[in-house]
């Protein structure tokens, strides 16, 4: 390959001097992601931890939210929200109905439980609000097909899942470097999120122990699938435009021997057929040395991420496409990481928590009536998929994704 070539190779590739940059169409949709219209008067339903993390995101854009009510069921968390908004009166609920009867409100974030998604988020529709739902949509496979019915009788309402990183830059750069061939054919997806902790929350009476505890039970939790690895899940779907055929799972109890019923230690294997790949997707709450890994492997590459950052290692065949360049011709040279990696970059300045851009779009998926990325029926093959794993890791069976699944 001749200097000429290579640097035409650089350009059409994208490979410049800072890394991996975005690609065409990521570059205007982000250029177009500007506010539009109004505000939107914003409650939010359920101030645990994911609710209080969401309130901090919504004061990161005042321009796009007001938020004016909280709810919760438990008054010191209740309490602790509203004194993340010391300088206003937000009105407070402890009954989410009595919120969505308020015709202030436009707009909720659901972050209850994951047993009481379905529920809420019902209501909300019916009381013709907007919704932005936390993930995993819904429990199970049947509430998510209802959901999923329900949301298309009301087509002027968004329906919107938090599985934050469909917004992200980095995310959406991944997703267009293996639509343009970045990687190959990919055959290998290993994921992990792991964390060395019990998972569980201080109870100030005992009788609060499943309502703030409601993860280590599994009549109200979908587990470390549902609550972890349903990002990564649902990244597949999107990513491949895929969804699962056979999925293999098991698990134990295999540390934190407290009473709780969902396992602190799980592993999940999904066969995608169609695209010929194999995906492994494993948490576990007794070691944090990996924390959040996510590696897609093909036959041109390698693509490494975390939630902020990427690198993208080519195979040693491809490397000979991009060669050695020469700063004396004036070819934009690669920088490489030390371990022989590509930085995957999106643009100046470091990137935002994958919620503010959720909730960006969010905002103008209200605004100009358009189905956002991370919709009700991308949410809801993601829940079934769940659903499926789950069943797969309690009851030692191979579970198959079903026809009726694929929402659309």
């Amino acid at each position: 390959m001749t200097n000429l070539e290579r640097r035409d190779f650089i350009k059409k590739t994208g490979l410049l001097s800072g890394g991996l940059l975005l690609g065409h169409g990521l570059a205007s949709t982000l250029a177009a992601a500007a506010p539009t219209a109004n505000k939107l008067k914003i409650g939010i339903i359920g101030c645990g931890d994911r609710g209080k993390g969401l309130l901090k995101v919504l004061q990161e854009l005042p321009d796009q939210f007001e938020v004016v009510a909280l709810c919760d069921e438990l008054p010191f968390r209740l309490r602790d929200a509203q004194q993340m908004a010391p300088a206003r009166k937000l009105k407070t609920y402890a009954d989410y109905r009595a919120l969505l009867d308020a015709p202030t409100v436009e707009a909720v974030i659901i972050a209850v439980p994951l047993y009481l998604h379905y529920a809420v988020a019902k209501a909300a529709l019916l009381a013709g609000k907007q919704v932005y739902l936390e993930k995993t949509m819904t429990y199970d496979s049947q509430q998510a097909a209802e959901l999923v019915a329900l949301a298309r009788q009301r087509p002027g309402q968004t329906l919107q899942v938090g599985h934050q990183y469909r917004s992200s830059p980095l995310y959406y750069r991944v997703k267009e470097m293996i639509a343009q061939g970045y990687l190959g054919k990919v055959t290998q997806i290993d994921c992990r999120w792991d964390r060395n902790g019990s998972w569980r929350r201080p109870v100030p009476e005992p009788g609060l122990e499943r309502k703030i505890n409601w993860r280590m039970y599994r009549e109200y939790s979908g587990g470390l699938v549902a609550e972890l690895l349903s990002h990564q899940l649902d990244f597949i779907h999107w990513a491949f435009d895929t969804s699962p055929d056979e999925i293999f799972g098991t698990g134990g109890i295999d540390y934190y021997k407290d009473g709780r019923e969902t396992y602190d230690n799980v592993q999940v294997m999904v066969r995608y057929a169609r695209e010929g790949m194999v995906g492994s997707f494993g948490a576990t709450c007794g070691n944090a040395r990996d924390g959040y890994l996510f590696k897609l492997k093909g036959t041109k590459g390698t693509i490494s991420l975390l939630i902020d950052e990427g690198i993208y290692y080519p195979e040693k065949e491809t490397l000979k496409q991009y060669g050695t360049v020469d700063g004396v011709t004036g070819a934009t040279k690669i920088v490489w990481d030390k371990n022989g990696g590509i930085p995957i970059t999106t643009g100046p300045g470091p990137l935002k928590d994958g919620s503010w851009y959720a909730l960006r779009d969010f905002h103008r998926a209200v605004s100009e009536k358009k189905l956002p990325d991370s919709n009700v029926f991308t949410g809801a093959r993601v829940a079934c998929a769940v659903h499926l794993a789950n069943q797969a890791i309690y009851n030692h069976t191979i579970e198959k994704w079903r026809p009726e699944f694929s929402f659309s």
